[in-house]
């Protein structure tokens, strides 16, 4: 098993923030890591250094193409389906927030755990 490192004070108060646009999301800690979940669905995490969102095909898309990323693969050659890696760097932006609303609005779509 691959030893991960924490996430950086700052992105974590920054993943409190975005955290807060999106209403009836529960915060919890995964692996470590902060994470949003609305009805057992996690669509908002942390992992080391970047932002983790799950977007539907569409949204995915046009996230990878506007403001980068990549496919989330926490371990190499295994991406994660429907989940994108923000560099921190976009995370501390504006730029940011309307992904997180459409991963909150992806998540309302996903059938409850």
């Amino acid at each position: 098993m691959p030893t991960w490192r924490k996430s950086p004070p700052e992105l974590v108060t920054r993943f409190d923030e975005l955290a807060a646009l999106v209403p009836g999301a529960v915060r919890k800690q995964m692996f470590g890591y902060p994470c949003c979940i609305l009805g057992g669905n996690m669509f908002m995490s942390l992992h080391e250094d970047p932002l983790v969102l799950r977007l539907g095909a569409e949204d995915r898309a046009g996230l990878l193409a506007t403001i980068g990323g990549e496919p989330f693969a926490p371990m190499p050659g295994r991406p994660i389906r429907e989940h994108v890696a923000v560099p921190a760097a976009v995370a501390h932006t504006q730029v940011v927030e309307p992904w997180v609303r459409r991963a909150h609005a992806f998540a309302r779509t996903l059938k409850p755990k």
